[in-house]
């Protein structure tokens, strides 16, 4: 397919820059009021996609199975779907506090790096984005704290923005990883921080790196959140667990790369980033014993379908794997594991809008979004969801 069949009308507006919340409004005993607001994760909104019959649901349905027009459906009705024996696979990354604000010697000029991943925990070493790049060269010093204590020197360049950072902190590891992960702050999205209202340099809020984090989220290394898992509470988890709703959980340490720009027409000639990813014993036992039984797996996200579809067999069962893929899913694709699909609402041109697009069918999708940007459904990490069925 061509990059360009991936466009679409996108409304700023419609782009969530906080995560879904209810209003609430209380009356004191002197009459007065107060309103505010309490962050819901899984009461957003919920498309519901039907391969089969390439039908959408948008709305409840009254005891004739008409809809209701006006009544959405929220996120908890996902499990309406789903029964006993069925399996959802999550993704347990962990993201860490990746964005650092700092300075440089002598200049003192304000920078900013990106931490992407460790390289060598004795030497401490860190692959990391920095901005302004053209200021920051090799041999310079940068500060992270008023002390003085925390202070990297620049040892390489990577890429027109990449360098390697030596970390001058001298003290055991989990304690430089400790202070380190102190002074940083939740790596949003520049499309979320950048537009969020401020006054001079925007920043992330401690509550941020609360929302920015699933709430089954274990394994550190991610840079940015698996966003379709940003919608399950622990009340819906433990609703799946009474239902009999097995939960596997993969790991895959979601980059940067899904932000980046694809600078070509023709996707067969997009490289993707590489990110790291291990799928252990536990979880191929409880997705294929699924899948033997004839019940329903579900991928929760993108980044869960790279996975399973990096480690999936030519039998259709799930594979342990320990180490990295550069998967790049896009239509047309057949899909050797899950039959359904939890996915956010992305972007134009988005490796994450042609990986849903490969699984729900293109023209389904697309229609679908049509609908969103109709509706005013929310878009990107914070935004609304979408249920693919293979029905």
């Amino acid at each position: 397919m061509k990059l360009s069949q991936f466009k679409f009308r996108l409304p700023e507006e419609l782009i969530a820059l906080y995560p879904h919340a209810s209003v609430h409004t209380v009356t004191r005993e002197d009459g007065s009021t107060e309103t505010f607001q309490v962050t819901r994760r899984d009461e957003c909104r919920l498309m519901v996609l039907h391969r089969k019959s390439q039908t959408i649901d948008m709305y409840r349905k009254d005891e004739n199975g008409n809809p209701i027009e006006g009544e959405y459906l929220d996120f908890r009705n996902v499990l309406d779907y789903f029964d006993e024996g069925d399996t959802f696979v999550f993704n347990d990354t962990k993201v860490f506090p990746a964005r650092l604000y700092g300075t440089k010697e002598k200049t003192d000029a304000k920078i900013e790096v990106f931490l992407l991943r460790e390289l060598n925990e004795e030497m401490r070493l860190w692959d990391v984005l920095v901005e302004p790049a053209r200021k920051i060269r090799i041999g310079n010093k940068l500060f992270f704290d008023d002390s003085g204590t925390m202070v990297a020197e620049v040892i390489d360049n990577t890429t027109s923005r990449g360098r390697t950072l030596r970390f001058l902190y001298d003290c055991p590891h989990d304690e430089f990883k400790r202070e380190l992960f102190a002074l940083g702050e939740a790596p949003l999205p520049r499309y979320i921080i950048d537009h969020r209202p401020s006054e001079g340099t925007p920043h992330a809020t401690e509550e941020d790196m609360i929302d920015f984090q699933t709430v089954f989220a274990k394994n550190e290394g991610a840079v940015t959140a698996p966003a379709a898992g940003l919608h399950f509470s622990r009340e819906m988890m433990k609703r799946m667990e009474i239902r009999g709703i097995n939960s596997a959980f993969i790991t895959l340490h979601c980059s940067l790369g899904n932000f980046h720009s694809i600078e070509v027409e023709d996707l067969t000639k997009h490289k993707m980033d590489s990110e790291q990813m291990k799928i252990e014993a536990e979880a191929c036992e409880i997705v294929n014993k699924t899948k033997l039984s004839g019940h329903h797996i579900c991928a929760v996200g993108t980044s869960v379908i790279k996975a399973t579809e990096s480690a999936v067999g030519t039998d259709g069962m799930l594979k342990e794997y320990d180490g990295w893929t550069n998967k790049f899913v896009f239509p047309p694709y057949e899909f050797g594991l899950s039959d359904s699909m939890i996915a956010n609402f992305y972007h134009p041109y988005s490796t994450l809008l042609m990986a849903t697009a490969a699984f729900g069918g293109y023209d389904l999708v697309m229609k679908a979004y049509d609908l969103a940007v109709e509706h005013e459904y929310k878009f990107g990490c914070f935004g609304d969801a979408m249920l693919i069925l293979d029905d």
